[in-house]
């Protein structure tokens, strides 16, 4: 199989192909790695390479829906036996996994080929991939701009066509945010449907999930039947869906009521292009028969932002102390804007915590209110388009002040704490509207239905009701049915010139 060809064909058009004997898992493979080696340097999505590992799977001829497609494994709890899943830090880069993850067994047994993992900002902690330790991973539009995060290593792979689909996960936006940012689809499942085991239960506090990013709908769908389904470490078992969700794909979603809002729920500013989207995307569910109203929860958006910035502050200081046990590593082995999360954590105390977690049934309900009325919520998923490599940083000042919270470890530092939640305030007004699903724990996803005048992807957003994977899927199809995006190519690495943005959407 040439390049070209590999690059017309998602994860589901592969496997047809592997099935029917046209081609191996060993030749899907070796040219995955041949695309892998053409754009990643100028990319580094990939920072830990499997290659010798996905030829001995390869060479197995592994069976499953998805048998022989190749496969990237993101650097952050999708933990593989013999390989280290370094977080995105120094003090892991070196710590080999001593069992698969749950959700990566899943993988394996449906026939996917691990080839390599992706790049991280540390810990997840960031909507941006630049962590110190790897070095900023570039959107494949614009190499120049953030592929967002804290899935972007993944999501610039599927961009760029390194391969079809690639691990995600999603605690705050981070399969959402770089779906938005590179122009794929990218389904957060909701809370409990995939699991994190086995030696984890539910990340902070159930917020967090697993994931992929995809060019197709279908890709998702078809991921989603093999990663759903409680194991003996999930906290609780859910009610598995009405039918396989990729019987959902194709499948008319009725007539909606989606209610649609393009305002900040932190009162914050939107960018002209993602309200754009917003409206350009209503104008389109109406076209398409749906009833479409302006309508938003109401949900008190900065204190929303506030709970879940206790529940990160906490999860960064354990997550740290952790680290520190097990490695036996000093402060060194982390970057300081983690030190200075991990102290904010510190400074809360545990009623401060549990009192911001009780917090989250008041949004819950606001949400389900909301979805009585109406069946989805739609949104920008970001609030203006891709922002440029480096342009997050933390200014001087703030540098000042996390050595201050680092080195004194206390409290009683309120100037400092002030103004560092102050400035991790006005970095999340660049992606205010992902927590609210994580919070609530409903399935969201990202739809890329706009690109800007300089040709940058930018996501719209649905929120469904809990367990309304079904409905989003079903809606999914019908957009990409209507205006198709698996054709188009990004304009920041190269592709063979027989592909242009005119080729017909993945088969």
């Amino acid at each position: 199989m040439r390049v070209d060809e590999y690059l017309q064909l998602d994860a589901v058009g592969l496997a047809e192909l592997v099935r029917a004997g046209e081609v191996t898992s060993t030749e899907l493979l070796d040219v995955a790695i041949e695309r892998a080696e053409q754009v990643n340097p100028a990319l580094n999505a990939i920072i830990l390479p499997m290659y010798e590992e996905a030829r001995r799977l390869a060479g197995t001829a592994p069976e499953g829906p998805l048998g022989g497609v190749p496969f990237l494994l993101k650097d952050l709890f999708q933990d593989y036996a013999g390989y280290p899943t370094s977080c995105g830090n120094r003090a892991l880069r070196q710590v080999p996994a001593s069992r698969h993850a749950e959700v990566v067994r899943r993988w394996l047994k449906a026939g996917l080929v691990p080839f390599g993992k992706t790049n991280v900002p540390e810990f997840g902690a960031k909507a941006v991939t630049e962590p110190l330790e790897f070095g900023p991973t570039r959107n494949p539009w614009h190499t120049g701009h953030t592929p967002g995060g804290s899935s972007g290593g993944s999501a610039a792979a599927v961009a760029a066509g390194i391969t079809p689909a690639a691990g995600a996960n999603d605690g705050g936006g981070s399969i959402r945010i770089p779906a938005a940012a590179c122009g794929l689809f990218g389904l957060k499942p909701g809370r409990g449907r995939v699991p994190f085991g086995p030696l984890r239960g539910e990340p902070m506090n159930g917020a967090s999930v697993n994931g992929v990013l995809t060019r197709t709908v279908r890709d998702s769908a078809a991921l989603l039947d093999v990663m759903a389904g409680s194991e003996p470490t999930s906290p609780y078992p859910i009610a598995p869906p009405e039918r396989p969700y990729a019987q959902e794909v194709g499948r008319d979603p009725g007539r909606l009521r989606i209610g649609f809002g393009e305002h900040s729920p932190m009162g914050t500013r939107v960018h002209p292009e993602a309200v754009r989207a917003v409206r350009e995307a209503a104008a389109l569910l109406e076209e398409l028969g749906h009833e479409v109203v302006e309508a938003e929860p109401a949900i008190d958006g900065r204190s929303l932002t506030e709970d879940f910035l206790t529940m990160w502050y906490g999860s960064m200081a354990a997550l740290v102390d952790g680290v520190k046990a097990d490695t036996g590593c000093s402060d060194d082995g982390f970057e300081p804007d983690t030190l200075m999360l991990a102290a904010m954590g510190r400074a809360r105390s545990s009623a401060d915590y549990v009192r911001g977690h009780d917090r989250w049934n008041q949004h819950i309900l606001a949400l389900a209110d909301f979805h009585s009325r109406y069946d989805l919520l739609l949104t920008p998923t970001i609030a203006g388009p891709p922002v440029t490599i480096g342009r997050l940083d933390p200014p001087s000042w703030l540098r000042t002040a996390e050595r201050l919270l680092v080195r004194t470890r206390t409290e009683r530092i309120v100037t400092a704490t002030d103004m560092v939640t102050t400035e991790v305030m006005n970095n999340l007004t660049a992606t205010p509207f992902t927590m609210t699903a994580n919070l609530t724990g409903t399935p969201a996803m990202s739809v890329p239905l706009h690109w800007t005048d300089s040709g940058l992807p930018l996501g719209v957003q649905f929120i469904a009701a809990a367990a309304g994977e079904g409905m989003l899927l079903r809606l999914a199809g019908q957009l990409e049915q209507a205006r198709p995006w698996a054709h188009r190519r990004p304009t920041g690495v190269p592709f063979p010139a027989s592909l242009s943005s005119s080729d017909g959407a993945a088969s």
